[in-house]
């Protein structure tokens, strides 16, 4: 039985690897071919049989070893890295930039280190109360471990997409599009927190592939065409009976105000009757959507 410690031991990791300043190195190519050559020229103009049957192929052997040194040169620019591999064993990675020479027996493969940018496409899915909604994000990323990038999965890049949108389509299926409850998170009211959910949730899922998350963040968020109509009419709902509320509250305050006003002033004693009758008048007043039209009463309020 495989234990989880083993699983994880087993892993590819990235290392430095074994490397030179290429410009010794090509040097000194370049002068055992010059060599090489010198010497097959010495052969050919030596009468000698056997001068020539020990310069020529000292020099053949001298000018081939000088090209396959040679082909251990790479030159990595800034923002690449080179993984090296020797017979199918990884044995480094290369992220100093420049002229570098590693053993010309081994075969390198170039990864970019660079920042990139994913954007996934308008993702159509259900929210946490089931409303259909489209949504799109963006994330930007880099490779950080080129070994596990190369080694763990068969197509990093590949790999960040799919998970990204992976992740999108569950964090989109947690939350509602608007919460109905006071103080629960939506995608729409909490964009900063679901964002770092979101973040949070693809390191998780592409750690595996040695990718790093910089940011990730929503660039498109609706509902769906076909309830965007009966959830904008909703919406308006909600904001008149918020301000209807947010009014009504000023409006008790305000009649409190003048009741307790008049009472310490001692302007008009009021008897229950004609309070209430008073208190029903202001609450129209203040709380009607249309100008208020004044009656002149002559009489009193009782006939």
């Amino acid at each position: 039985m495989t234990n989880t410690t083993d699983t994880h031991s087993s892993e590819v990791r990235e290392f430095t690897a074994r490397s030179v300043g290429g410009g010794l190195a090509l040097l000194l190519g370049l002068a055992g071919t010059v060599t090489g050559a010198g010497l097959l020229a010495l052969a050919a103009a030596a009468d000698a049989t056997g001068a020539k049957a020990t310069l020529i192929p000292l020099g053949f052997l001298l000018i081939i070893a000088s090209i396959i040194a040679m082909t251990g040169l790479n030159t990595v620019a800034p923002g690449e890295a080179r993984v090296v591999q020797l017979f199918g064993r990884y044995r480094g990675t290369v992220r100093a930039d420049g002229l570098r020479w590693v053993n010309p027996l081994t075969s390198r493969q170039k990864i970019s280190t660079r920042v990139r940018n994913h954007e996934t496409a308008v993702l159509k899915v259900n929210d946490a109360y089931g409303n259909p909604i489209e949504l799109a994000a963006v994330v930007v990323w880099r490779v950080s471990d080129t070994a596990r990038a190369v080694f763990e999965v068969e197509d990093f890049t590949e790999f960040v997409e799919t998970q990204t949108e992976a992740a999108v389509r569950h964090i989109a299926i947690e939350y509602p599009y608007d919460s109905h409850d006071e103080g629960g998170l939506s995608l729409r009211g909490n964009a900063e927190e679901i964002t770092e959910k979101l973040a949070a949730e693809l390191a998780t899922r592409v750690e595996a592939a040695g990718v790093q998350i910089i940011e990730s963040r929503f660039t498109h968020l609706a509902y769906a065409p076909e309830i965007a109509s009966a959830m904008l009419q909703r919406q308006q709902a909600g904001a008149v009976v918020a301000a209807r509320k947010q009014i009504v509250e000023g409006a008790v305050g305000m009649v409190e105000l003048a009741l307790t006003r008049l009472a310490e002033e001692e302007i008009v004693d009021l008897d229950p009757e004609r309070k209430a009758s008073m208190v029903s008048n202001l609450m129209v007043v203040l709380c009607g959507d249309r100008a208020a039209q004044p009656v002149i009463n002559t009489g009193t309020l009782y006939q």
